[in-house]
């Protein structure tokens, strides 16, 4: 197995299309500086798969493509093409030539083909692990990597013995088979906490699915119990009926002769009535002069007492001030502004010392920095002069290696001109000779450039890609088709289930059936019916509405009243009843409770909502809502209830689940099935979901076909496209291969013979400016030598000045903190004076309004006691005309009450007249009602037996009447059978024995709870998922026992085939390091050799005739040779088919050289070897030589020279 050649097309430096023709052996790659020979290596390591732009000597991964220069665009991709030949078998491919391409475009796409299929990166690297060649590229020595070989870690230099030993591959799969660990590890834990909450909820849902199969049993009883119940009220019904029709005629009768009695008592009370209105006007006229009498003597007497007040108030002494005295106030404010005046002399004097000292160091500081910059200047020149001296005997030496090397370059530049020339003359004799023919096929697959694929490559590709898309699209609708069919099934049969668990249950049920039955009236309906709430609420408003969320409507407490003892008479369990349009005497507080937030609620926080305000429903229905639902506030979770009821105590909160928390209790909790709101909100959104699931079915069912018509077509154009595109491919690639190497010939010598006569021309040129410049320099330097040297400045005068600084300022710090406390004292005074003079100004005015007030007391306590002797004359008349006031009201109200007593008596007669009156004429409509509502419930009781038990009357009356007899019931049968006796005889109706059948089948559903309809299906359902999960549990863990048996074997085969490969390296490290360094010792260690496993390698050297051993102290040629020995070492132990090598003899001399070389040879017979190198003795050894160079328009060339024949 060896590189049989290598193309590279817009890769780098290589804008056109160059194929290197390799052969078994030693091939040179040598050129010029910046050439491009080391983007051959790049371009051998790019194919092979590296992933790092560093290590491609680029910024990011597009930087290998063709970049453009200035007479020449920029390419769109760059394509590298590595063929190898296969003839021995290496490679587990069944082909004897392998080409593998790598091909990259500016949008970061990247393509792999092997033999011109695509394939991953992946499969790449595998193709090529078994031949020792794998992701670290050990095979490929670039630039600068020989000191990093020994720089690394010691982990790096073991990652190269493994992968020439094809330890890698196992650690591909070991790494393969641990992430897969890893994922399963988080697919065995979601497995676990899976099947424990499956398990954890089979329970309480198999209870339920117990339930249900009982209240299936109950229900049927329940149908028989009453079924006849029904029959017999509807035949009690019909014989009641005719012998009520006899009792209204004496009602009638009675109720004429009551109405006479009446009117007579009616007219005494008018005349009555008449003569107590006459008396009214005496009587009230008495009553108001006695009234204002009584007021104006109370009057008098109040304002007697307030004068009397008035004048002891204003006659006691009053307390004088105490205050200071207002001339000693004066007195200190003198003090005061004489010491200001002080203080202001003392600042002044302060401020001029402190502006003394600041103007002496400002002056001082001047001085200091002429000082400074003076000696700083002096040094510096100093320093110049110095630094000057040696630069120029630097460029002096330089100049004379430049001269001598210009020198040796115009010769070799001669040589190789004359060369180049012969080799264009040949070439363009070649390509004169070659008549190229162009073919429609040709045609077909030339674009418009170079990068523009032609009309066959296009039209493939487009068909290509509109049949993938045309897949696409089938695939996508197929798959929506069918989830589409899944889910309007699984709609379908969530309606069906949901619809079951809509009938109420307990006394709801016993009322409805009541109201149907014609036996109650004003039955409206369920709540439930008539309400609705805001989707994804129901849970939330069921726990607020507690009981009523399962409530009937009725229309009046009366018939509220009716239902619930019509459940007590006929045993129907309990039942919640909210009365439409009912308003009591909290009404209005409720409403005010559900109202706006403009209604005095109080702000709820974020997520909060008013229960109220999620529910809408008929308008007689809101008062009652308003008083279920006030104060109720829906969240999201416990932990916002807990912060409202917390924020506002008189509040109930209800979680989105159904738990319900006050400050004072809480209800909550798993439920054991849903209410009614919630099971009818379910089943609207199945409806609503059944609807969209159809109509979206039917709409993928029309895009399925069209979809499928399209592919069809779209693979008939594929293959025409595809047939066109290989038959122009194969008559482009015959004739491309032909041109290419022509031209690529002539382009090489042509531009070879340009750059060796440029290079003529610019090293003479270059050796006779080196030689004018020697000569300028060298006068320079002498010039510089002669002049004298100044001495060392003295920094004494410098330090004097800072020392004088460093005084004046403490003198100028202590200037500012006395001026500061002189300032202090200065505004603690200020305005004292002024302040002690304002306290003497108001206490004078203080006393003068004292003496005022007192004068004003003694002329109002005069006034008081004249006021209070006018009051006491006034009462003495007032007195006697009250008394007169009074005997003439009383004598006229003792013939009032004579008049009202008489009155009383006759309107307590009427009262009972009428009520007489009253009750026959109800007794007489009641009747009647009673006749139509008896009328109504028969033909309730037939509409109810045909509508809701299905049977006919006749039926009804002959099988369930009450002469039928009653069979027994399955559970009387059951027990019978499980005896061993016969069957029970049926037994006669009783009509309380079916009551108390009904009323206890009742109470049994009553106490199963609320039934879940879906309880059987979802039970099964989960009951065959955890079975299925736990099956899955135990195939993930057989599983992963079977991957940790993996990873074992994988570690064990590394520690084998690692140990072997180290032992065999460790050995030809010692002999290459003997070859290089004849008398020294080298050898390999393991950092820890009791793990193979992840063990670094270490490298000590000692070359002869020295005692280290540490890398760092040898030399730079002394660690180049090292690292070589390592690689050659490794190259030996465990060959490969071929190796590049980037300049590694760089930094070596003559004698290691010859070494290496040695070395070198001995590797061409296992082995393949690329070499770059400027040296010629490397040259030398090498079978073939490929020359290159860079052309004036940015664009490597490639020439080659076979130097020995092949074997």
């Amino acid at each position: 197995m060896h590189l049989s050649s290598l193309t590279l097309k817009g890769f780098k430096s290589f804008a056109s299309a160059t194929t290197l023709r390799l052969e078994p052996g030693i091939t040179a790659v040598v050129g010029p500086n910046g050439s491009g020979k080391s983007n051959v290596v790049d371009a051998i390591a790019w194919v092979l798969g590296e992933q790092g732009a560093k290590s491609l000597r680029g910024g990011k991964m597009e930087d290998v493509i063709f970049a453009g220069t200035a007479g020449r665009p920029a390419l769109g991709r760059a394509e590298v093409t590595l063929t190898i030949d296969n003839a021995d078998g290496a490679l587990p491919i069944d082909y004897t030539e392998v080409a593998i391409t790598r091909r990259m475009y500016r949008s970061g796409e990247s393509e792999y083909e092997i033999n011109g299929d695509k394939v991953r990166l992946l499969d790449v690297q595998e193709l090529l692990s078994d031949s020792g060649i794998g992701r670290e590229m050990h095979v490929i020595v670039g630039q600068g990597q020989l000191d990093a070989v020994l720089s690394g870690r010691p982990e790096d230099r073991r990652g190269f013995i493994e992968e020439a030993a094809g330890v890698l591959k196992h650690r591909k799969r070991k790494e393969k088979a641990l992430r897969k660990l890893t994922a399963m590890q988080a697919n065995l834990d979601r497995l676990a906490d899976l099947t424990t909450e499956l398990r954890r909820q089979l329970k309480p849902l198999g209870r339920q699915a117990e339930v249900a199969r009982r209240a299936a049993g109950i229900q049927a009883d329940l149908r028989d119990a009453r079924l006849r119940l029904l029959a017999d009220d509807l035949v009690a019904l019909r014989s009641a009926l005719d012998s009520d029709v006899a009792d209204e005629t004496a009602a009638r009768e009675q109720r004429a002769r009551v109405e006479t009695e009446l009117a007579g008592a009616a007219g005494r009370q008018a005349g009555l009535e008449g003569a107590l209105a006459a008396d009214a006007p005496a009587l009230a006229a008495a009553q108001d002069t006695w009234f204002r009498l009584s007021t104006l003597g109370e009057r008098f007497r109040s304002t007697a007492q307030l004068a009397a007040e008035r004048h002891r108030h204003l006659s006691a002494p009053v307390a004088t001030s105490s205050g200071r005295d207002p001339d000693a106030l004066d007195a200190e404010a003198g003090r005061v502004e004489a010491t200001e005046v002080e203080l202001a002399e003392q600042l002044a004097a302060e401020r001029a010392r402190l502006a003394a000292a600041t103007g002496a160091r400002t002056g001082l500081d001047a001085d200091l920095a002429v000082a400074e910059r003076e000696l700083v200047a002096a040094a510096r020149a100093l320093a110049d002069r110095r630094e000057g001296l040696a630069r120029l005997s630097g460029q002096v030496a330089a100049a004379r290696s430049r001269v001598s090397a210009g020198e040796a370059e115009v010769e070799r530049a001669r040589e190789a001109a004359d060369g180049a020339a012969s080799r264009v003359e040949a070439a363009e004799q070649a390509l004169a000779g070659a008549h190229p023919a162009e073919t429609t096929a040709e045609r077909a697959l030339e674009g418009s450039g170079d990068d523009d694929a032609g009309p066959a490559v296009a039209a493939h590709e487009a068909a290509r890609a509109a049949q993938v898309e045309a897949a696409r699209v089938v695939a996508e609708l197929a798959d929506a088709e069918r989830v589409a069919e899944r889910e309007r099934g699984a709609a379908r049969a969530r309606r069906d289930a949901l619809a079951l668990g809509l009938a109420p249950v307990d006394g709801a049920a016993a009322v409805l059936a009541g109201a149907a039955d014609g036996q109650l009236g004003g039955v409206a309906g369920p709540l439930a019916e008539q309400l609705t709430v805001h989707p994804g609420d129901e849970v939330a408003v069921a726990a607020a509405l507690g009981g009523l969320a399962e409530a009937v409507v009725v229309t009046a407490p009366r018939a509220a009243a009716d239902a619930l003892a019509h459940l007590a008479d006929t045993s129907g369990g309990r039942v919640a009843l909210v009365v439409a349009g009912a308003d009591g005497a909290g009404g209005d507080d409720a409403r005010e409770d559900g109202a706006g937030e403009g209604a005095g609620r109080p702000a709820l926080p974020a997520g909060a909502r008013w229960a109220l305000d999620l529910v809408t429903g008929p308008p007689h229905l809101g008062p009652g809502l308003a008083r279920a639902l006030a104060g109720t506030v829906v969240v999201a979770d416990l932990d916002a209830a807990v912060a409202v009821v917390s924020a506002e105590p008189g509040l109930r909160a209800v979680t989105a689940t159904g738990d319900v928390l006050a400050a004072d209790r809480a209800l909550g909790g798993q439920p054991d099935a849903p209410s009614g709101l919630e099971v009818r909100a379910r089943v609207e959104a199945a409806e609503a979901q059944l609807a969209r699931a159809t109509t979206h079915a039917a709409e993928l069912a029309g895009q399925l076909a069209r979809s499928r018509e399209v592919h069809r077509e779209a693979g008939l154009a594929v293959e025409a496209a595809a047939a066109s595109r290989r038959d122009a491919e194969r008559a482009r690639a015959a004739r491309e291969r032909e041109l290419a190497g022509l031209t690529a010939d002539l382009r090489s010598a042509t531009a070879e013979a340009e750059r060796a006569d440029a290079a003529r021309v610019r090293a003479e040129q270059g050796l006779e400016q080196a030689g004018e410049a020697l000569a300028a320099l060298a006068d320079r330097l002498a010039v510089a030598e002669a002049e004298p040297v100044a001495e060392e400045p003295s920094p004494a005068e410098r330090d004097r000045l800072r020392a004088e600084v460093a005084a004046l300022r403490a003198a100028e710090t202590e200037a500012r903190l006395a001026v500061r406390t002189a300032e202090e004292r200065a505004r603690s005074l200020q305005g004292r004076a002024e302040s002690l003079r304002r306290q003497a100004r108001q206490e004078r005015a203080a006393r003068e309004r004292a003496e005022q007030a007192r004068r004003t007391r003694v002329r109002g306590a005069a006034v008081a006691a004249e006021v209070r002797a006018g009051a006491e004359r006034a009462l003495a008349l007032l007195g006697t005309s009250l008394g007169l006031a009074v005997a003439e009201r009383d004598a006229l109200a003792a013939a009032r009450t004579g008049r009202e007593a008489e009155l009383l008596a006759v309107r307590t007669r009427v009262r009972e007249l009428t009520a007489d009156l009253d009750r026959l004429t109800d007794e007489v409509h009641r009747d009647e009602v009673a006749r139509a509502e008896q009328r109504l419930r028969i033909e309730t009781l037939e509409t109810r037996a045909v509508e809701e038990h299905g049977i006919e009357l006749a039926e009804l009356v002959a099988e369930y009447g009450p002469a039928a007899p009653v069979p027994p019931s399955a559970p009387q049968v059951a027990a019978a059978e499980q005896a061993g006796d016969p069957a029970p005889d049926p037994v006669p109706y009783v009509r309380g024995v079916q009551e108390r059948r009904a009323a206890a089948a009742e109470r049994d559903l009553a106490a199963l709870g609320r039934v879940n309809p879906l309880a059987l299906e979802e039970f099964a359902a989960l009951e065959e998922r955890s079975a299925f999960l736990t099956t899955q549990l135990e195939d993930l863990r057989a599983t992963r026992r079977d991957l940790l048996t993996v990873v074992r074997e994988v570690d064990d085969r590394i520690h084998e085939v690692f140990a072997a490969a180290f032992a065999d390296v460790q050995r030809e490290f010692e002999q290459v390091f003997q070859t290089l360094f004849p008398g020294g010792e080298g050898r390999l260690t393991l950092t820890d050799p009791d793990d193979m496993l992840t063990t670094g390698v270490e490298v000590e050297a000692r070359p002869p005739g020295k005692k280290v051993k540490r890398l760092s102290l040898l030399s730079g040629g002394e660690r180049s040779l090292t690292a070589v020995a390592l690689l050659v070492a490794i190259f030996r132990a465990r060959p490969s088919p071929f190796y590049v090598l980037d300049e590694v003899e760089a930094a070596l001399d003559d004698v290691n050289l010859g070494r290496l070389l040695t070395l070198v040879e001995q590797l061409r017979g296992t082995s393949q070897l690329i070499v770059i190198t400027h040296q010629k003795r490397t040259m030398e050894i090498a079978d073939a030589l490929y020359g290159v160079s860079m052309r004036g328009d940015g664009i490597t060339g490639v020439i080659s020279q076979r130097l020995r024949a092949p074997a």
